[in-house]
């Protein structure tokens, strides 16, 4: 029988890999290695250098690379195109175990973050074991998140006491989204949607490429640094072809 670890790696910084990783990454025969392009070749690039880290001097294993399928964007339905999406990864995904594992071999996926906060690896792997074609066991190794880190590095705790955390997706805030959470946090935006509720009176917690020698980090109360980020948000794209960045919004204290 083949085994799949689905191993979180965390935010960006090395260090953020927990004990239970390393282990983990010590016991694999193969690593996926899905190549997303020149503009993200620091996402592969990381993934190597934490095998160099962590793996013990001697132990043999090998990368096995593909290209990553891409969402369609623009003028399409999301939904669709992330079902979409999936379907492509799911094809990819079931190829590249049933071609270059072998029988009894380990396989692992390293997650950015934690593959159980907005990674697909899982219930990719799921979908690949009900289709029945390709079998396997799996085990997941939880990650530090993009949340903690971001936490972290601004020095707040994510919650208040006695009162609501949400995470939630930029595209819910473009949209008009209502919470009341007393602490959003939000991801995957990819639209300046906290530009929506600048009118109110909010403290923005800010970070990009959090962890990495790239992290940008910006608080403060939303009305005043706003277009700060927008500005900031721009220029890091257009250096460095991609961004990834997450905040957390609240009532001032």
């Amino acid at each position: 029988m083949k085994t799949i670890l689905i191993i979180g790696i965390g935010a960006g910084d090395p260090e953020y890999i927990t004990m239970q990783a390393v282990n983990a990454l010590n016991r694999v025969d193969g690593f996926f290695i899905l190549d997303k392009g020149p503009a993200k070749e620091k996402l592969t690039d990381l993934r190597h250098e934490i095998c160099q880290r962590y793996i013990s001097a001697g132990r043999a294993y090998r990368f096995i690379e593909a290209h990553c399928p891409e969402r369609v964007r623009g003028g399409v339905d999301y939904s669709a195109s992330v079902a979409d999406l999936n379907r492509d990864k799911q094809n990819t995904f079931e190829r590249l175990i049933d071609e270059a594992l072998a029988d009894g071999e380990t396989g692992a996926f390293l997650a950015w973050g934690d593959p159980a906060l907005y990674d697909s690896t899982i219930r990719i792997l799921r979908a690949i074991l009900a289709e029945g074609r390709c079998h396997f066991e799996f085990e997941v190794i939880p990650g530090i998140t993009s949340v903690q880190a971001l936490a972290a590095r601004h020095k707040v705790p994510l919650n208040r006491i006695g009162r609501s955390v949400e995470i939630t997706t930029g595209r819910r805030l473009a949209a008009g989204q209502v919470s009341d959470a007393d602490s959003l946090v939000v991801m995957l935006d990819a639209e300046d949607a906290y530009q929506q509720v600048a009118n109110r009176d909010r403290y923005i917690y800010w970070g990009a490429y959090l962890g990495t020698a790239d992290e940008i980090l910006i608080a403060g109360p939303l009305k005043e640094v706003a277009d700060d980020i927008q500005r900031t948000r721009q220029a890091a794209r257009q250096a460095n072809g991609w961004i990834m960045d997450t905040y957390l919004l609240r009532d001032p204290d």
